[in-house]
């Protein structure tokens, strides 16, 4: 495991770095503002107000406390109800305040939300623009990971603690009015008591921001143990392979490393806090002393005494709430830096236009296609060129990791070339619009979804325009040959399938194949079919079924099947055998048989197998 960041690995001078994390201040206020500004507006009005009122409650207090000693020295009744008249004014304050306060907890409670569902909605909508290779790097999951931890909560977090500094100012400034006139030093003293507290905590909240961006592929992989340890999906391999107990103990091991981490920098701070806590509290009980021995020599009144201790130890509260909230106010801006992080991801665009092509009926065309995936050296394809015209069926094979789903990626455009074109009907890939491409190819990956819904979403998920088209989804079940089990069910289309929900059915592997077989046939616009290991959980009676039917219901259509299984590849047209990326063998199976080369020798290998 890598070593944990130290607290000054960032050289930087700390003032410019810690001014510089509050420009994501404006980005949560404009975030909050357009989430709801009604809401908005009614918790800066109620922090306004909650601001104005405890001087107004200290000031009442003082002259109650002053009525009751004039009513003391004079026995008037009227003095007497002038201690009530002031008592009840402050009933009417206090009320007020807790109103305030009342407000305010039910404005923020329903603005975060609707903020953290605001959020959560930027972080997937921004998802959806990537492409598949940010998806397959672990580096972008890490960034994935922090943008969603904290991301939904920090944003309302830094606004209301901006509209708590504005009511702390406010209350603040009542409190300094009416302390400055026993001194300016007591004002002073406030101030200068708070700031150690301010400063430490600001460089603690830098060093836990710190320590949470290292721990997130660490917090990953835990998450992923757990996974492991508790999901239908993998549980069954690991109890059957007795694996539990090492991936709890790696679970155990993470977990403990990580909480020594924390438990380090939670006793630094608890310690830190502590001490600085006490210096505030000398602070006070000095100004309590200060205070008690003006009261007593005569220099004020006894409801002034009760009044300046009252704002006093008060308004050290809110000085130190004040600083506290610059410090939080700095550490949301720090995890607001992984959301913006997150969402400024570079979009790399090149959508086209074109919505057919130059030359329709001319089908597909590789021509000298290469790719290397990101961070590798070796090409996934070498120079790869073919042509499938429509009605025909093109077979690949080669040993896994030969490029066969890589080419297939390349078609559907989750991936470009990295030289060479793809073309549709004469027209290169790159110049088409996406949907529109897409519109064009039903495909079913050898780890095809098995989506936890109801068998007609299942299969209508192939295409989402005509999501829950009845009829539709009926004719794509009939060509994946999903139909017969489906209508043996009870609640037929509107069974739910999986385990995760209530009265999930489970399906077995091949029926999950036929269901997304189906899924591929969802798109009646589609001309080209691309099935990647679809039968590979159906036996060899079964899998002949699927393809007899399969080769019927794709006559005019284009097809391209990946199989290691011959008996499947030799209904195609044309059969390319590829090797380590490389187009090695090409022609139909009697050619290749003839050949007598690669494809011939693992054809005869597979069928010693069934002899």
């Amino acid at each position: 495991m890598r070593s944990a960041p130290s607290a000054n690995s960032d050289n930087s001078p700390v003032l410019t770095r810690f001014f510089g994390v509050f420009r994501y201040s404006k980005e949560a206020l404009r975030l909050v503002w357009t989430t709801d500004k009604r809401l908005t507006l009614l918790i800066l009005a109620l922090t306004i107000f909650a601001g104005v009122v405890p001087g107004a409650i200290a000031y009442v207090g003082k002259l109650i406390v002053d009525a009751v000693v004039l009513a003391v020295e004079t026995d008037l009744p009227e003095d007497r109800w002038s201690v009530l008249q002031w008592i009840g004014v402050e009933a009417v304050f206090v009320i007020l305040m807790a109103a305030a306060q009342r407000g305010l907890m039910m404005a923020n409670s329903l603005l975060r939300a609707l903020l953290g569902q605001r959020v959560n909605v930027m972080i997937l909508e921004k998802a959806q623009t990537l492409e598949l290779s940010h998806f397959e790097d672990s580096e972008f999951y890490d960034k994935l990971t922090r943008a969603r931890r904290e991301a939904s909560s920090r944003p309302l977090s830094l606004v209301t603690r901006t509209f708590g500094l504005v009511q702390n100012a406010i209350t603040l400034l009542t409190y300094g009015w009416l302390l400055i006139q026993f001194s300016w030093l007591a004002v002073l003293g406030l101030v200068v008591a708070a700031l150690p507290a301010f400063i430490v905590e600001t460089y603690f909240s830098g060093a836990a921001f710190r320590l949470f961006r290292w721990q997130v592929p660490e917090t990953r992989k835990r998450n992923y143990l757990e996974w492991l340890l508790a999901r239908e999906d993998y549980v069954k391999e690991v109890k059957l392979f007795g694996a539990g107990d090492l991936f709890l103990d790696r679970y155990r091991k993470i977990f403990e490393t990580l909480y020594a981490e924390d438990k380090a920098l939670t006793l630094k701070r608890g310690t830190w806090g502590f001490l600085l806590g006490v210096l505030s509290s000398v602070a006070f009980y000095g100004a309590y002393g200060w205070i008690g021995w003006s009261a007593a020599v005569g220099a004020i009144t006894l409801g002034g005494m009760t009044m300046y201790l009252l704002i006093f130890k008060q308004g050290q509260s809110a000085i130190a709430a004040s600083l506290t909230a610059i410090g939080k106010m700095y550490e949301d801006n720090l995890y607001l830096s992984n959301l913006y992080e997150f969402l400024d991801e570079p979009i790399i665009t090149h959508d086209g236009t074109a919505t057919s092509g130059l030359e329709p009926g001319d089908g597909v065309r590789f021509e000298d296609v290469s790719f290397v995936y990101p961070d590798q050296t070796t090409p996934a394809l070498d120079q790869i060129s073919l042509h499938l015209q429509p009605g025909k069926k093109l077979a690949l094979v080669g040993e896994n990791g030969s490029g066969k789903t890589t080419l297939i990626k390349l078609l559907t455009r989750l991936y470009r070339p990295t030289s060479g074109r793809v073309l549709l009907d004469g027209l290169d890939l790159n110049e088409w619009q996406l949907d529109a491409l897409r519109d064009r190819i039903g495909v079913i990956f050898q780890d095809f979804v098995r989506y936890q819904l109801k068998v007609g979403e299942n299969i209508g998920v192939g295409d989402v325009a005509n999501f829950e088209a009845r009829d539709q989804q009926v004719a794509a079940a009939e060509k994946g040959m999903a139909d017969p089990f489906i209508d043996e069910m009870e609640l037929g289309y509107d069974t739910q399938l999986g385990r995760w929900f209530k009265d999930g059915r489970e399906l077995s592997g091949g029926q999950w194949q036929k269901i997304a077989l189906s899924r591929a046939f969802m798109r009646k616009q589609a001309d080209i079919l691309v099935l990647d290991e679809p039968t590979s959980a159906m036996d060899a009676q079964a899998e002949a079924r699927i393809f007899d039917h399969f080769r019927q219901a794709t006559q005019k259509q284009m097809a391209i099947l990946i199989s290691h299984r011959f008996s499947t590849v030799r209904m195609a047209d044309q059969i390319i055998v590829l090797d380590q990326g490389k187009m090695i063998e090409r022609g139909s199976h009697e050619k290749l048989m003839q050949m007598g080369g690669h494809y011939a020798h693992l054809f005869e290998i597979q069928a010693k197998g069934y002899q």
